[in-house]
């Protein structure tokens, strides 16, 4: 009985618990352009190219892998992820050029999606 309860727990967890990680997301969406330079993207641990990027902090990198920028589609192109999963995909890259940059939180997720929904493209 308690193999069927564990099974059934296992089963029914939450979406959060599913969400994909910062190295997942990277993987999955972002190694395209970020692993390639493709259209420019500043490449995956690249300390030069995310130097600066770095220095602007997550209050712009994360609103604006939301939102889109230049020739960068919102969410790397990939509407399912949610916001949550974008900011980790933008630490994930980011602390790999160099940032120092926590894990981010559901609250900075939507204080970024504010944030993007407030900017022009």
């Amino acid at each position: 009985m308690r193999l069927l309860a564990l099974a059934l727990s296992l089963i029914c967890l939450p979406a959060a618990a599913q969400e994909k990680s910062g190295a997942e997301v990277y993987n999955a969406v972002c190694q395209e352009c970020h692993g390639t330079g493709k259209l420019n993207a500043p490449l995956f641990g690249n300390q030069k190219q995310w130097g600066k990027l770095v220095r602007e902090g997550l209050d712009d990198l994360v609103p604006a892998s939301l939102k889109g920028i230049r020739k960068m589609p919102p969410k790397g192109g990939n509407a399912s992820l949610s916001d949550l999963e974008v900011a980790r995909g933008v630490v994930h890259m980011a602390n790999a050029g160099g940032g120092k940059f926590a894990e981010p939180t559901p609250e900075d997720a939507a204080r970024w999606r504010a944030k993007a929904d407030r900017k022009k493209k």
